[in-house]
């Protein structure tokens, strides 16, 4: 009859536990990857919503130097009526007819830049969209990394301890941060007090 060896209790408590710790070090690593992403989208968040304030800024700039001139060319317009109602009648008719020109000229500047002002007021307004946009984004992503960073702090301990309790809780807080990592990139979901606002 062929001997049957009978393992040690200890040696498969000890085989267990290790094969918990390789199983808590692979979850940890996908962790590790949804950390990566998360802080990917926040960083992309912050930087897209800088690059919209800041383009937004050149924007009101913008709009500012056509508001700018339109009141110029309304001014000169209007006082060119002023100055148009005033003429004597023994002002010659080439002389009148410069000046109507001229007035019209004006006429036309302040319209072109008032259409060219509600032009930029729009792209402003996008662009104002789109800063928010991302300023909303940004809270989901920071606390998706902290509870992320918690998760693999627990791994570790879990794994070091050898405590499956402690591993439960890192699962759970790197649920919760992937969740609220994809709610970063989808805002799928308002959750209060966490808006850029």
């Amino acid at each position: 009859m062929a001997e049957v060896e009978i393992p040690n209790p200890d040696e498969l408590h000890e085989r267990a536990e290790d094969q918990f710790g390789r199983r808590v070090a692979l979850v940890t690593a996908v962790i590790a990857v949804g950390l990566a992403i998360s802080s990917l989208g926040g960083n992309n968040a912050t930087k897209e919503m800088l690059i919209s304030q800041q383009q937004l800024s050149d924007q009101w700039a913008f709009y500012q130097a056509k508001v700018i001139r339109e009141h110029l060319y309304r001014a000169q317009r209007q006082r060119l009526e002023a100055d148009i109602a005033l003429l004597p009648a023994s002002v010659p008719a080439e002389g009148r007819k410069q000046l109507e020109a001229l007035l019209a000229k004006f006429g036309e500047e302040e319209k072109r830049y008032n259409t060219e002002k509600k032009d930029i007021e729009k792209e402003a307004k996008k662009l104002e969209a789109a800063r928010d946009r991302n300023q909303t984004k940004d809270p989901y992503f920071d606390y998706a990394e902290a509870l992320l960073q918690i998760a693999i702090v627990m791994s570790s301990i879990s794994i070091i301890s050898k405590s499956r309790p402690a591993f439960v809780v890192g699962l759970g807080l790197a649920g919760l941060g992937a969740l609220l990592a994809f709610n970063g990139f989808t805002l799928l979901v308002t959750v209060p007090y966490m808006g850029g606002h």
